[in-house]
């Protein structure tokens, strides 16, 4: 058991809560095989942002992902204070295969050589390859050890003050990591963030995932450099939440997640629509709606008018406001709470299809499409 928190807390009276949250703490390092975990952020921005705080110095250079490339707003967007505070060099998907170009990425490595770089995404449907960013995080250390002066060798700390480290943010795929079904990238990365909800299945939450060596760092950046107490019965419930995600149920509602994205993606390319990639590796699809005549805020408007939740989504090289897109995002793993198979993947696939049709077809279409919603809500009940 990871015995740091007890006894060290602000609050006075937490010996009980001292327990459940080394719980948790215990629970998430034995799901993920992690050396140490923080489970307090109260969301994966502010765990990525406690990371920020435990390991970069104003002005650092950050290599990561851009926003349209599918990497979340927190990844030093230009729309955050983040990229504000620090430098950061951003990479794009490959412009014909909309795919991660690890060669171009460790180009941009060697030329920039960043204190961080990140990888992981909220809107990329295939498998990351993180020992590659660990071997481009290796390459630039290399770099930097050639390029330190006789006073940057004496100077005290220079070295675990400048060496370039890597963190991903796992949260769209932790519970597919945690199933062992998507490569983990605890073993490669010095700092691992999440949420506990999106695949996790589990309470709204965050959690740092880190070498030992980072603990007290990471400790200090969640409390008391960026918020203030734990939420803790949100932690009670992450606790929770990873024992469940331990059980041999979890894995077999992760497979079938991936069962039901695949054959959603494989449906929505038979009836004529832009999945990229050609399809997923994870739980998520990015519908590419360019030439269709409809923006992702128009479709996301129609899907909810029959009650198909949907997330507009930007998508890379985007034309379109991010208020507007080109793209939809969809993602099966509520629906496969809800007991769903590759049927009735195949079904919402055509109801999403009528949806995307022209304004007048759509009109026609609309009647049909809330109907089949209703029998499939009242054929798999949420309780």
């Amino acid at each position: 058991m990871q015995k740091d928190i007890l006894g060290k807390r602000y609050y006075a009276g937490c010996e009980n809560i001292d327990v459940t949250e080394n719980l948790a703490r215990d629970r998430a390092c034995q799901l993920f095989n992690a050396e140490y975990a923080n489970v307090q952020p109260h969301s994966g921005a502010q765990a990525n942002e406690a990371v920020y705080i435990a390991c970069l110095k104003k002005g650092d250079k950050v290599l990561t992902m851009t926003l349209n490339s599918g990497a979340h707003i927190t990844h030093m967007s230009p729309a955050t204070a983040q990229s504000r505070f620090y430098e950061p060099i951003y990479y794009d998907v490959d412009q014909e295969t909309y795919l991660i170009n690890y060669d171009k990425v460790e180009e941009l490595a060697l030329k920039h050589l960043p204190r961080l770089i990140i990888c992981g995404a909220s809107a990329y449907p295939r498998t990351i390859d993180f020992s590659r960013f660990r071997e481009i995080v290796d390459k630039v250390n290399e770099e930097k050890k050639k390029q330190m002066t006789e006073e940057d060798k004496v100077t005290e700390n220079y070295w675990e003050d400048n060496k370039c480290l890597l963190m991903c943010d796992m949260a769209h795929i932790a519970g597919l990591v945690a199933a062992g079904l998507h490569p983990s990238p605890v073993p490669y990365c010095d700092f691992v963030t999440s949420t506990t909800h999106k695949t996790l299945r589990g309470t709204r939450g965050g959690l740092i995932l880190c070498k030992k060596e980072w603990a007290k760092k990471i400790d200090l950046a969640v409390f008391p450099r960026l918020q203030g107490g734990g939420l803790q019965h949100i932690v009670a419930a992450k606790a929770v939440t990873f024992k469940e995600a331990l059980q041999p149920e979890f894995k077999t509602y992760q497979e079938q997640v991936l069962k039901n994205a695949k054959a959603l993606a494989e449906q929505l390319i038979k009836n004529g629509l832009n999945v990229l990639t050609g399809g997923t590796d994870n739980h998520l699809i990015l519908l590419d709606l360019r030439g269709m005549g409809i923006t992702g805020k128009e479709l996301e408007d129609r899907l909810a008018s029959v009650h198909i939740i949907t997330n507009k989504n930007a998508i890379p090289f985007d034309t379109e406001k991010k208020t507007v897109t080109s793209g939809i995002r969809l993602g099966t793993p509520a629906v496969t709470s809800r007991g769903m198979k590759e049927d009735d993947m195949r079904l919402i696939a055509n109801l999403i299809s009528m949806c995307a049709e022209s304004e007048e077809e759509f009109e026609l279409y609309k009647s049909c499409v809330e109907s089949c919603v209703a029998y499939l809500c009242q054929k798999y009940p949420l309780y």
